[in-house]
């Protein structure tokens, strides 16, 4: 004897994937202090190549530019106003129909 079950099918269980903005609003606030930091250390390079200061700290290598620092400077902060935007985006949904006719109820003439 077989015994079926018949069930209907229901709407589809879906994962939501919610992308984390409150990590990336931290990531953001964090890059700024770095930034802040690649910027004077590329002044103090200029300065230095200026003999405005004492020598710098990195004398030889790619880091001892300071077009590399203000470079990164400027990534880093670019970086953390995309992560700062991406961060406050709220999800853009269409009015109900319930709270379009309570606004207009509510509105003054």
């Amino acid at each position: 004897m077989r015994v079926r079950i018949r069930l209907r099918t229901g709407p589809r269980v879906r994962v939501n994937r919610r992308p984390n903005r409150q990590a990336a609003l931290v990531i953001g606030a964090l890059l700024t202090p770095a930034a802040v930091m690649a910027c004077a250390l590329g002044f103090w390079r200029l300065a230095a190549d200026l003999r405005w200061t004492s020598n710098f700290a990195i004398q030889n290598g790619f880091f001892s530019h300071w077009q590399v620092w203000m470079a990164g400077a400027a990534v880093l902060e670019l970086a953390a106003i995309a992560l700062d935007r991406y961060g406050k985006a709220r999800t853009a949904l269409p009015d109900s129909e319930e709270s379009h006719a309570s606004t207009l109820l509510n509105s003054e003439l």
